[in-house]
C-alpha cells in the first residue's frame, strides 16, 4: 500500500506544524532564503526609519509612549498609548501633562504639572502630580530634588489611543510571550511567499 493512503486529503503529517515549518525551510534554495532574510531586515530597519523619523519630528526622545500605571485616571488608564512631543521653545503650564525622567529610574513617568516655577533669569522649574495619587511628586524625584527642569521632560501628551499598548505591557510582564511573538512573526516573513 502506498505511504500515506486512506489519510484525509489535507490531513497533517505525523510531527505538527513544527516539522512543516524545518520542512519548508528545506525546500527553500539559498537564494530564496537570501531573498526573505532580506526583506525581513528592510522590514526591521523600515520600522527603525520611521521611529527615528518621529524623533526628529517631534521633538521627543520617545515619541510613542505607554501608561504603564493607574497613576493618571481617569484622564489616562494602564495600557493606553500616548502620542508626545518636546517643542523647548513651548512654555511648560500648569494643567499641562508632561512624562518625565528623573535620575535612578529607567521608566518615564506620566503625570500632570501642577504647579510652575519661573525665575527671573528665565528659568522654569514646575512640580508634577498623578491625577489619582494624593500627593505631589516630590517623593519620586531624586534625593533632595522638590522641582523638575525642562531638562528632564521627556515629552508632552498630545493624543492618545485607549487601551491600544496593551500588548506591550503583557509582553513585558510574560516575556515568554513576546519571544513566541516575535518567532511566529520572524517565521511568517521568512516562509511567506511572493504570489
Amino acid at each position: 500500500a502506498r505511504e500515506g493512503a486512506g489519510r484525509a486529503p489535507g490531513a497533517a503529517l505525523p510531527g505538527g506544524p513544527a516539522m512543516d515549518l524545518f520542512g519548508d525551510l528545506r525546500r527553500m534554495n539559498k537564494r530564496q532564503l537570501y531573498y526573505q532574510v532580506l526583506n525581513f531586515a528592510m522590514i526591521v530597519s523600515s520600522a527603525l526609519m520611521i521611529w527615528k523619523g518621529l524623533i526628529v519630528i517631534t521633538g521627543s526622545e520617545s515619541p510613542i509612549v505607554v501608561v504603564l500605571s493607574g497613576s493618571m485616571e481617569p484622564a489616562f488608564h494602564r495600557g493606553d498609548l500616548l502620542f508626545l512631543t518636546n517643542f523647548h521653545d513651548d512654555p511648560i503650564r500648569a494643567g499641562e501633562i508632561v512624562v518625565f525622567k528623573v535620575e535612578g529610574r529607567d521608566i518615564p513617568i506620566v503625570h500632570r504639572v501642577i504647579k510652575v516655577h519661573e525665575k527671573e533669569n528665565g528659568n522654569i522649574k514646575f512640580l508634577t502630580k498623578g491625577d489619582n495619587n494624593e500627593v505631589d511628586d516630590r517623593g519620586l524625584y531624586k534625593e533632595g530634588q522638590n522641582w523638575l527642569e525642562k531638562k528632564d521632560v521627556v515629552g508632552r501628551a498630545r493624543g492618545f489611543l485607549p487601551y491600544v499598548g496593551m500588548v506591550t505591557i503583557i509582553m513585558n510582564d510574560y516575556p515568554k510571550f513576546k519571544y513566541a511573538l516575535l518567532a511566529v512573526m520572524g517565521a511568517y516573513v521568512l516562509l511567506k511567499r511572493e504570489s
